[in-house]
């Protein structure tokens, strides 16, 4: 009898174990197939960065993405690139964050957006443009379903050249040649020129359409000037060649010698200054180019979300439009966003 009391004890133990042995498995098995779970997701974002001066739409993007709970080291990380040679670079950069397998691609502007697109079509890797012209290309279907794996935020480009056109006739509605110059063969342009002729003829103004590529072919084109210019205002549209500092300077030494207003983008180089610029805040476009990332990166695809029209903003630089002698109505004054005294 004590032999068989035994023998059950022993087979209770045993089984007792076993079934230990078995929820200890259990256990590990489970452990081991969901140990990633709980770990968060760290985003690979690229920002491409495509000109210089407008570095504070990234650090816009950077900051909004921190107030939506992105933390740069935590649970996001940036490889922020910026083009030394524009065209070739933006193209190579766009293709290195694809190769990289970044998660989301932020850039601007508009060179920048189609080099982006380019680069990941068929691949899941989502677009997000900002400073960008969307007219005459084929970077969306519609601003309110863009389509594909893209959406962003619109820069107005044809509104902003009819206005920044109204503006300098009203500062120098004498003036009838405009010089226009614009970097060579860039797609950005074309709508603004369009929109522009007619309105030009209508109002009797000439436009002087110089193609240009950087500060030596400026150089030569006013140098063929030099003694005595044949236009009366420089009128700029949105566009990458007038904006490089050493071109502005060329240009600018040239009209502030004969008192020729310059304007369409403000800038100041040196002590140089234009009189006006008509654009859009750089700051914005970042942080609306954030608020649609964060739609994106929490799981809505991205062709599906409309297009933002960015705001237009005026600022004139009054002290030097007195500079240049010129009378600046009390209209004209009310309508400015900022005006630098």
């Amino acid at each position: 009898m004590v032999g068989m009391s035994l023998k059950k004890n022993s087979r209770k133990r045993s089984l007792l174990f076993g079934r230990v042995f078995l929820v200890l498995a259990l256990f590990i098995m489970v452990g081991t197939l969901f140990s990633g779970c709980g770990e968060k997701k760290v985003y690979r974002v690229g920002i491409l960065s495509g000109v210089k001066n407008m570095a504070t739409v990234g650090k816009a993007f950077k900051e909004k993405m921190t107030e939506l709970g992105y933390i740069e080291g935590e649970n996001i990380t940036y490889d922020v690139q910026m083009p030394v040679n524009y065209m070739e670079d933006i193209d190579r950069i766009s293709k290195q964050f694809v190769e990289d397998k970044v998660d989301l691609i932020f850039c601007y502007p508009t060179e920048a957006a189609l080099g982006a697109k380019e680069a990941t079509a068929g691949t899941n890797i989502p677009v997000v443009f900002a400073f960008t012209n969307i007219e005459n290309s084929d970077l969306i279907n519609s601003i309110r379903e863009p389509g594909g794996n893209i959406t962003g935020v619109r820069y107005p480009g044809p509104d902003l050249a009819i206005k920044r056109f109204n503006i300098m006739q009203q500062l120098v509605p004498e003036a009838k040649i405009y010089w226009l110059p614009y970097y060579l063969d860039l797609p950005v342009c074309y709508p603004q020129l369009e929109v522009l002729r007619p309105v030009a003829k209508e109002a009797g103004i000439t436009l002087i359409e110089s193609p240009l590529r950087n500060a030596a072919e400026v150089e030569a084109f006013l140098k063929q000037r030099a003694e005595k210019p044949d236009f009366d205002a420089l009128f700029c549209i949105a566009e990458i060649l007038t904006i490089q500092p050493d071109v502005f300077l060329v240009m600018n030494k040239y009209t502030s010698k004969f008192k020729i207003p310059m304007g369409g983008a403000l800038m100041e180089v040196d002590g140089y200054s234009s009189v006006y610029g008509v654009t859009i805040k750089n700051s914005d476009a970042g942080i609306n180019g954030a608020v649609l990332a964060d739609k994106i990166l929490k799981g809505t695809q991205a062709g599906t979300i409309p297009v933002i029209s960015s705001e237009s903003f005026f600022e004139l630089n009054y002290k030097e439009a007195k500079k240049l002698g010129l009378n600046v109505s009390e209209g004209l004054l009310v309508q400015a966003d900022r005006v630098i005294r």
